[in-house]
């Protein structure tokens, strides 16, 4: 028989997609509520994804929903949820209304603003970039140069910023930087083949399939050299080149480089949204600002809110495979709960 609940999904990232899909295909009616006028997320802004360097694109050919169960609702941010006789309305700053016998929240990520941090000279200093610059760029099929519009000589690539970083309130490990700096390092490597790069890193963190392997391949096929160490500041050169003064913690010294060109890894960080969400609702955000899993083992995509679900990187930073898994598995505890209501 078919299942005539109605799910609302916020956020038309991919594991909001992702989790439309297979609920539209267990019957249930779904919507899904996206604050851009695009679905797809991050996903849309990245060039290429790790290990295996596959194309963002042919993931988001396989999840775009394709159902008549299905409605996608876009440029849209869900300001508040109310709970009224066992079903949620949805309210938006426009006052659009819009009523669910469950929830699943799919809130995603934001990218750390890294002209917080000043020291690294992000927004001061022209050939400073981002991480999400780059892979702009990269995804154009632009080559990368200096603000002079010449192919850097050296890359100085560094990794943690705005993540395991007390200061700017984001104390924990983002999880995707480091393999992201390995991934870019050898993009700059295939796309300017003189050009020294050098990765300066905390600790590596490669925790994945084929990411050490990756890593391996950076080093003897790229000769991309990894430097442990702190980045304590950065200064502009008068012919726009740049200075980095570190710290090796391997060898315990000061280290002086001068750089082309410096591209600053940003952490990732909860959706802005999340605190909105959360008012009247019972439920809560870690000490990350994240939400909170009723049980981080065997619940982790529930909330301690009955009928309220959580999905891919709202709950802590992903991957994209991470994040399709997370999708699937709250599709299935929706789905139980569905069930069990109406027995």
């Amino acid at each position: 028989m078919t299942k005539k609940k109605h799910i609302a999904i916020i956020g038309g990232g991919i594991a909001g997609l992702e989790a439309g899909s297979v609920l539209t295909r267990q019957g249930y009616k779904v919507t899904i509520i996206e604050k851009e006028n695009k679905t797809g997320g991050l996903l849309n802004h990245w060039s290429s994804l790790f290990p295996d360097f596959s194309l963002p694109g042919e993931v988001l050919a396989r999840i775009q929903p394709e159902n008549p169960d299905l409605t996608l609702i876009h440029n849209t941010c869900i300001e508040s949820i109310k709970k009224e006789n066992g079903r949620f309305e949805l309210f938006d700053k426009r006052h659009l209304k819009l009523y669910a016998d469950a929830l699943l929240l799919a809130t995603g990520l934001s990218v750390f603003d890294a002209s917080l941090k000043e020291e690294y000279g992000y927004g001061l200093f022209i050939n400073v970039i981002t991480s999400s610059d780059f892979e702009r760029i990269h995804k154009a099929g632009q080559k990368l140069l200096t603000a002079q519009g010449d192919p850097p000589k050296r890359v100085a690539i560094i990794h943690c910023v705005g993540s395991r970083d007390a200061k700017v309130g984001n104390g924990y490990c983002s999880k995707v930087c480091c393999i992201t700096g390995v991934k870019q390092a050898i993009a700059i490597s295939r796309m300017l083949p003189e050009c020294e790069v050098f990765n300066f890193y905390m600790d590596l963190r490669l925790y994945g399939s084929k990411y050490d392997a990756l890593y391996l391949e950076a080093q003897k096929r790229h000769q991309i050299q990894f430097i442990r160490g702190r980045l304590s500041e950065v200064s502009e050169n008068q012919d726009q080149s740049l200075q980095l003064k570190a710290e090796d913690t391997l060898q315990g010294r000061p280290l002086r480089m001068q750089a082309d060109m410096i591209l600053l890894l940003t952490g990732l960080e909860a959706a802005r949204q999340n605190e909105n969400l959360c008012k009247n609702n019972h439920l809560e955000l870690d000490e990350n600002r994240f939400f909170k899993s009723e049980n981080m083992q065997y619940h982790r995509n529930c909330s301690r809110q009955e009928g309220i679900f959580m999905a891919g990187s709202c709950i802590c930073p992903m991957s994209v495979n991470e994040t399709l898994d997370s999708a699937r598995s709250a599709a299935i505890e929706v789905d139980n709960y569905l069930t069990q209501k109406e027995r």
